[in-house]
């Protein structure tokens, strides 16, 4: 059974401290009121001239943090540190437009197109450019051939397989049937 010892402990063998009076409580109250108080910069850092920036730029003059730039502004051109505009690249003259005859003669005269007609008509196929321009090229031939009221000579091969039509219907035969 454990017994108690009444060995002094620690905490009482140690002095107390003393109390302080209301006096100290009321001045140390005062001081941590005035430390709160001071947060942020001091008045009046804007006009000071900082001496940190200075050490570095010993040579350099002391320089007012309160007024602008202090870059020479030439109040005379001097020609010689003019630069030069970059004139604007003239426009490229517009071709002369040609009349639609000689447009559509052109076009059909283009050695591209009949080359890559020609592969066409051989069965190749084309990459996606080269079909561009075959498209685009036939587009205006259709559209120059409106505008100069030109035709296609389907119209003959039209009359050619009616007249054949009419031929089968006079010899008894159905033109349905021969589809």
């Amino acid at each position: 059974m454990n017994q108690p010892s009444k060995a002094p402990r620690g905490s009482a063998a140690k002095s107390k401290t003393k109390k302080k009076s209301r006096m100290e409580l009321d001045q140390e109250a005062r001081e941590r009121k005035r430390l709160k108080k001071r947060r942020g910069l001091a008045s009046g850092s804007r006009t000071q001239v900082e001496s940190g920036s200075q050490k570095n730029k010993a040579a350099a003059a002391a320089k007012d943090p309160r007024i602008g730039s202090k870059v020479p502004v030439a109040l005379v051109v001097d020609e010689t540190n003019v630069k030069a505009k970059p004139q604007p690249k003239p426009k490229a003259e517009a071709k002369p437009r040609l009349s639609p005859e000689e447009e559509l003669a052109k076009l059909e005269n283009d050695e591209r197109l009949n080359a890559l007609l020609d592969r066409i008509d051989d069965g190749e196929t084309l990459n996606a450019q080269e079909q561009a321009y075959v498209d685009k090229t036939l587009d205006r031939i259709d559209v120059l051939m409106d505008v100069l009221g030109i035709e296609l000579g389907e119209d003959d091969d039209e009359e050619e397989e009616k007249q054949e039509d009419i031929l089968k219907l006079l010899k008894g035969g159905n033109p349905k049937d021969a589809f």
